[in-house]
């Protein structure tokens, strides 16, 4: 590559929580990085500087076409269908988003050597061992785990450069967001005083986005291959996670109720604990997760300075 050449980057569900974060992160460096986000429906990030292309992916034909035509050195897949209940029932859906597409991807970037940067899930496993290793035996128990794990195989086994994040309740804001996630949620709820049942029986380490898109430029700068974990450093219950957000943001943790898993009516099963080894992280990309609490402490920064 020529030395003054920017590295031309596509960021997939360019929209999204993730897609957000990570474009903003790398127009940052628009000497470095030429950036495209790709979504469905308009351009949500009205930040500038970045080419956006509107299209649903799910459309085989044209998203190969599309992706041929931009010819990314790398491709940042953040784009899925998350709901885990909603991929029970809507399987169909579930698997045009989270399964095909990766076909497609792996097709073109065969054909242009794109480094694929994939972000996958704990709901690979589980859950019976928690605090899992790169290397440890996966089981999903839910349809939308199992198409996570199915996407991460067609990418591992398509002989192209490649890195996988596995992630776990990625949690953050941007402008314009139409998915909330457990952290905004929880703050929405307890700042109007009501009250809230938080599972005290499954255990999580949940991402502060930020972070996950560090990582996700880093596996960019250095081409990581291969697997990675990557999540804070901290295993807590879902109970646990809302107490610490109610102590770092001031609200009144007495409005927080444990329940077990087997009071709620979830359609898919959910593993009861994961978490990660997170050494590999540590040693290949040079990162060091921080815990919950800690990463709570920045995100409360975050909003009182940005105002969002």
């Amino acid at each position: 590559m020529a030395k003054n050449q920017r590295i031309k980057v596509l960021v997939t569900g360019s929209n999204g929580l993730l897609g957000q974060t990570l474009v903003n992160l790398l127009l940052l460096e628009k000497d470095r990085y030429q950036v495209i986000g790709l979504s469905k429906g308009e351009n949500r990030n009205k930040q500038e500087g970045f080419d956006y292309i509107s299209l649903d992916i799910t459309h085989a034909v044209q998203f190969k076409e599309t992706l041929l035509k931009v010819a990314p050195a790398v491709l940042v897949h953040t784009a899925a269908m998350t709901n885990v209940d909603l991929c029970e029932t809507q399987q169909a859906a579930c698997k045009a988003l989270n399964i095909d597409t990766m076909a497609v991807i792996v097709a073109a970037s065969q054909q242009l050597n794109t480094h694929v940067i994939h972000v996958s899930t704990d709901f690979v496993f589980d859950g019976e061992k928690g605090l899992y290793k790169e290397t440890d035996t996966v089981n999903p128990l839910s349809y939308y785990g199992m198409s996570k794990l199915k996407s991460e195989e067609i990418l591992t086994n398509g002989a192209i450069s490649h890195t996988i994040l596995r992630t776990i309740l990625v949690y953050g804001k941007v402008l314009e967001m139409t998915r909330n996630n457990i952290v905004c949620w929880l703050l929405e709820v307890l700042q109007y005083g009501k009250q809230v049942q938080m599972v005290a029986d499954q255990y999580r380490a949940p991402t502060y986005v930020e972070d996950l898109a560090i990582a996700c430029k880093k596996a960019m700068d250095i081409k990581a291959q291969g697997l990675f974990h990557f999540a804070s450093n901290t295993l807590l219950s879902i109970y646990e996670m809302a107490q610490q957000v109610a102590e770092v943001f001031g609200e009144d943790a007495r409005l927080i109720q444990p329940i077990s898993t087997k009071t709620l009516s979830q359609t898919a099963s959910r593993p009861p604990k994961t978490g990660f080894n997170l050494e590999k992280t540590r040693t290949v990309l040079g990162i060091y997760p921080k815990s919950f609490k800690e990463d709570l402490q920045r995100f409360k920064e975050k909003l009182s300075k940005e105002n969002i």
